[in-house]
């Protein structure tokens, strides 16, 4: 799998559009609910979190406030083991949810842990779309889920496959040639 070429996405999708759209309401409720009267911050994961932190955002019925952070792990379809977070603005005091993409080893959503907690927040909530427990190295866990699946690479609603595949409205399996 080391050029693009030799890549596609599975023809049915593994999670499709209407289950995500489903359960995204769902999660924004349980965390509607955890952080009642409080007005949480929350923290997107670009650039894969971008499309369901801006679903769940819609979709809250408490008030919050969206900050962003850029990480990256993977290189292909590995994770390189090193983990490059960008700024974080301060979160003293304050309720923060990181959004996720995707929990798969746990290396970057452990190394964003890290920085924040130095920051003193109130709390810190983890919501995933996607958790594949089956790959994890880091023991973290996360809040919220909205999907477990297999040791599977997916792409599709913000995964992506070298910057491809992002925008597909449902999650697919990424398959050789």
């Amino acid at each position: 799998m080391k050029d693009s070429a030799s890549v596609r996405v599975s023809e049915a999708p593994l999670i499709d559009h209407g289950r995500i759209t489903e359960r995204i309401p769902e999660l924004a409720d349980a965390i509607s609910r955890d952080l009642a009267r409080r007005e949480p911050i929350l923290l997107i994961v670009l650039k894969g979190g971008l499309f369901v932190g801006a679903e769940l955002a819609s979709r809250m019925t408490v008030p919050v406030r969206l900050e962003f952070v850029c990480a990256r792990s993977y290189q292909g379809t590995t994770s390189s083991g090193a983990v490059t977070l960008g700024e974080l603005p301060v979160f003293a005091g304050r309720d923060v949810v990181v959004v996720e993409d995707i929990l798969d080893t746990g290396r970057t959503l452990a190394a964003l842990l890290a920085r924040l907690r130095a920051h003193g927040p109130a709390s810190i909530r983890v919501c995933t779309l996607l958790d594949k427990p089956a790959r994890r190295e880091v023991d973290v866990e996360a809040d919220y889920v909205g999907f477990t699946i297999a040791d599977e690479f997916v792409v599709g609603y913000g995964l992506d496959y070298e910057e491809r595949y992002r925008t597909l409205p449902s999650i697919h399996v990424l398959e050789r040639d």
